[in-house]
């Protein structure tokens, strides 16, 4: 394969994709956020309740700027949602709220996945700062030794993309579980919060595809 064609397959075929579930996310979040449910709840108010159903009534939901910035910190044990979902009552809003009460259950629960991911974070953090410049001076000077090294710290950025996987979709199985065994949406209700985290899940999904390209591409290229 041509240097060209490595690098369609590898990065560009992956930012397409990245771009279309950065596209589909927004779609979808702004088509079910024009939807309201019919118990009028916010996503805080959901979020609370499906914190208190799983006995973690004391756990602080607090807002957050930016849009689509939701999260849970399990360093403060802090659910942090942003306006468009906490101060909301939309499937939108109600789905993506009960997602990150999905995390602070997960970590309650000390889920395994979610473990193995927190750990990872400390490595994931310094091969994404320093990845680059090993890799790019390696291939520049012919150091296949630095690109390697490179390449390694680069890998813990990849495989956390890959523990987060597991992470999101049990999270967002949780939500809907919850969601609906709680009475908190109606059962034709569902299918809207659903479209709204699988949507979401892709953009998981192609952050991992991303990373691997990447990966693949310069190590294939630093040997040839």
């Amino acid at each position: 394969m041509s240097s060209l064609g490595l690098f369609i397959v590898c990065a560009g075929i992956p930012l397409l994709f990245g771009l279309w579930a950065q596209m589909k996310v927004k779609r979808t979040f702004a088509k079910y956020s024009q939807v309201a449910p019919r118990n009028g709840m916010t996503g805080a108010e959901a979020a609370s309740a499906v914190l208190r159903a799983s006995g973690l009534p004391n756990l602080s939901i607090r807002p957050v700027a930016g849009r689509l910035s939701d999260h849970y910190d399990p360093r403060s044990r802090t659910l942090n949602l942003s306006a468009d979902v906490g101060q909301a009552s939309s499937l939108a809003a109600l789905g993506v709220a009960a997602h990150e009460a999905g995390h602070a259950i997960q970590d309650a629960n000390r889920y395994t996945p979610m473990r193995i991911r927190q750990t990872l974070v400390p490595a994931a953090t310094i091969g994404q700062s320093l990845w680059f410049l090993p890799v790019v001076i390696g291939l520049i000077v012919g150091a296949t030794g630095l690109v390697t090294v490179g390449l390694v710290l680069f890998a813990a950025v990849v495989l956390f993309q890959l523990i987060t996987l597991p992470v999101e979709f049990d999270a967002s199985k949780r939500a809907l579980v919850a969601l609906e065994g709680q009475g908190l949406l109606a059962a034709d209700e569902v299918p809207g919060a659903r479209a709204v985290l699988n949507a979401a899940a892709l953009t998981y999904v192609a952050g991992f595809v991303a990373a691997l390209g990447q990966l693949v591409y310069f190590f294939l290229i630093s040997r040839d």
